[in-house]
């Protein structure tokens, strides 16, 4: 096949709307459901991210993708029982590596990954697909499918959920090109291969970086990749954490993605564990409860003649000297930047959120001024001398 007609563009007003190749057939199968043009970009940014994550780390992979930028993304390592219980699958049992890599994925950052478009690095097996099908999500991209697990995924969405299948061989031209404005824009592939190599130039006092960190910083970079610009991510345990995408300012993209893996955290704690929940009340909903909860708007759903329709027992409030306290418990935190920060703020911010290691191009003018940060809080950093800008 080497057209596929879509439903509309971006929005329903641009049509008409395909993708086709001008050389040799499309890389993917539609096996179920209709995909969008959005969808589409997702499936294939997803794609490579997870293509390269595994490949990096040889472990199995997932993203979650919205608006053409990761909310999550993840390799398969272990879920500890307070991770099953935060990512809302401590009913599922003993999760397989990949339905391990997407729980983390779609649970770093619940509220942003509703409605997702999933990545996955290896065929799409029953643990995973038993977990897509109760999330709401648009679809699935995956090198495969096992046939329980495609059956099952079929039914989702009134039978009309996008499962694609892509060929896991294919390598795009060296070439790429896109029109704006009636205006063609050409460029190489961004090849550049994400590796421990890129750690070596170890700038700041400390230049311990042990093992499980340098995976977090390249699960950071892989991320920040296939991030709209400027953006910063925040990675520990084998997932990113805290995602900042398409920010003007650097020091935004880094306090965005603080503020997420702060949350992150947070919702580790007893605090949040033990909020009593009335029954009936949907994943989504309890992570929307949760989210105010944790915020400065905490009275919206704590208020008399509110909190009853949410929880059984009223939620003590969560005060900001008590999540100041829980979240110095939050440490050896990695973090990537897809370009130099240009002031130590962002070294600031990141500290206040575990920060321990940090992977950033350098080339600033300030970068004296950035290693000094960095040494203040005895962390490590590596300049990479690459940038990963994706528009």
């Amino acid at each position: 096949m080497k057209e596929l007609e879509l439903k509309y563009g971006c929005n329903p007003n641009q049509k008409p709307s395909r993708i086709y190749m001008e050389n040799g057939e499309l890389p993917i199968t539609v096996l179920n459901g209709k995909p969008g043009y959005i969808n589409l970009l997702d499936a294939f940014n997803g794609w490579q991210l997870v293509k390269e994550l595994k490949e990096a780390t040889g472990l199995p992979a997932a993203t979650s993708f919205k608006h053409v930028s990761p909310a999550g993304a993840a390799v398969g390592t272990k879920l500890s029982d307070t991770e099953r219980k935060i990512y809302w699958v401590d009913d599922l049992g003993e999760l397989s590596p990949l339905a391990s890599a997407y729980a983390r994925a779609r649970g770093a950052d619940r509220m942003s990954s509703f409605g997702d478009f999933i990545s996955l690095s290896d065929v799409c097996d029953v643990d995973t697909a038993r977990l897509i099908k109760r999330e709401v999500s648009d679809g699935v991209i995956a090198p495969g499918f096992d046939d329980e697990a495609l059956e099952m995924l079929k039914g989702k969405k009134k039978g009309n959920y996008c499962v694609i299948q892509i060929d896991p061989s294919y390598v795009p031209e060296e070439v790429e090109q896109k029109k704006v404005f009636g205006v063609t824009f050409e460029q190489g592939r961004n090849n550049l291969k994400i590796d421990k190599d890129l750690l070596k130039d170890v700038v700041t006092k400390n230049k311990e970086i042990p093992e499980s960190a340098k995976i977090d910083l390249m699960i950071s970079l892989i991320t920040l990749k296939y991030t709209q610009s400027n953006s910063v991510c925040y990675a520990k345990g084998g997932q990113a954490i805290g995602i900042g995408a398409g920010q003007q300012s650097r020091i935004h993209c880094t306090r965005l993605a603080g503020e997420k893996a702060d949350h992150w955290y947070l919702r580790q704690s007893p605090k949040v564990l033990n909020l009593q929940f009335v029954d009936g009340l949907g994943r989504a909903n309890r992570d929307n409860a949760i989210d105010v909860y944790l915020g400065d708007e905490y009275m919206d759903v704590l208020a008399d003649g509110v909190w009853e329709k949410t929880f059984k027992v009223k939620p003590e409030v969560f005060t900001r000297e008590e999540k100041k306290k829980w979240l110095e418990g939050l440490t050896d935190v990695a973090l990537g930047s897809d370009a130099f920060f240009p002031f130590g703020d962002n070294i600031e911010r990141a500290h206040k959120s575990g920060v321990k290691y940090v992977a950033q191009p350098g080339g600033s003018v300030r970068d004296d001024d950035v290693i000094e940060t960095c040494d203040k809080y005895n962390m490590a950093m590596a300049f990479t001398g690459i940038r990963l800008f994706h528009h």
